[in-house]
């Protein structure tokens, strides 16, 4: 069982806080931020269980108020694939080195990052249609299933799509809460312990206050300024993935 120190306490409320900051302001990355401060003192698995709890709750609440943007049909592919991947993502757990997704993933965040941030504008992917998407979402289950970052591919994709702030929102955060909950599901029957339940309860504060905040901010950003904190995020989180 992990030792709830003084320290471990701190650290997991303030990966909460920032992921809460996040998602509240991009609409996703919370699994991102969360566990780059998270895996200092939790082992990955009960980390990407954490981050698909907590993530869970707080996308609840995220999505509840913003539900009048969400565009069912366009999130329906999405969340076909992102079902199937699921499964497939956990299945992986046992046969891939989590460093080695982290790295790999980092890596591909900030190159995408930096680009978006330097480039004139974003080239806008019409071809393939519902099918492209819905593979979109298999990536996202998958990414869920290893380690809770189902946000990553769906944000990209939804710039790529050149949708607005409150479309994009309207899908992918979604698409993130629906997502971490069939991943709970999943893999909390394996990992969810009294330890677990203690670490989902620290967490709560810092998710509320966090949410808040963070959607504040949302609601003060312009289109361009969206899309450069999507930006900004993607990096970043892709930076700390390579810590």
């Amino acid at each position: 069982m992990l030792t709830l120190s003084a320290g471990t306490i701190a650290l997991v409320s303030l990966g909460a806080f920032v992921g809460a900051v996040s998602a509240g302001a991009a609409g996703f990355a919370f699994a991102l931020t969360a566990s780059a401060i998270w895996l200092h003192v939790i082992d990955p698995v009960r980390s990407a269980l954490l981050v698909v709890a907590s993530g869970g709750l707080l996308h609840t609440i995220l999505v509840w108020r913003m539900r009048a943007m969400i565009d069912r049909a366009r999130l329906a592919p999405f969340l076909i694939g992102g079902l199937i991947g699921v499964p497939i993502g956990v299945a992986l757990l046992t046969v891939v080195d989590p460093l080695v997704v982290r790295r790999m993933l980092g890596a591909v965040m900030v190159a995408y990052g930096g680009y978006a941030l330097l480039a004139p504008a974003l080239p806008h992917v019409t071809a393939g249609g519902r099918r492209a998407d819905a593979a979109v979402g298999l990536v996202g289950g998958m990414m869920s299933g290893l380690g809770g970052y189902s946000g990553v591919p769906t944000t990209i994709w939804a710039q790529l799509r050149g949708w607005p702030k409150e479309r994009a929102r309207g899908v992918y955060q979604p698409f993130i809460l629906a997502i971490h909950l069939a991943t709970l599901v999943l893999v909390g029957g394996l990992a969810f312990d009294r330890t677990s339940a203690l670490l989902l309860a620290v967490t709560l504060p810092a998710l509320l206050v966090g949410g808040w905040l963070g959607y504040r901010l949302y609601g003060r950003l312009n289109e361009r300024q969206f899309q450069r904190l999507l930006a900004v995020m993607i990096a970043v989180s892709g930076a700390a993935l390579l810590l």
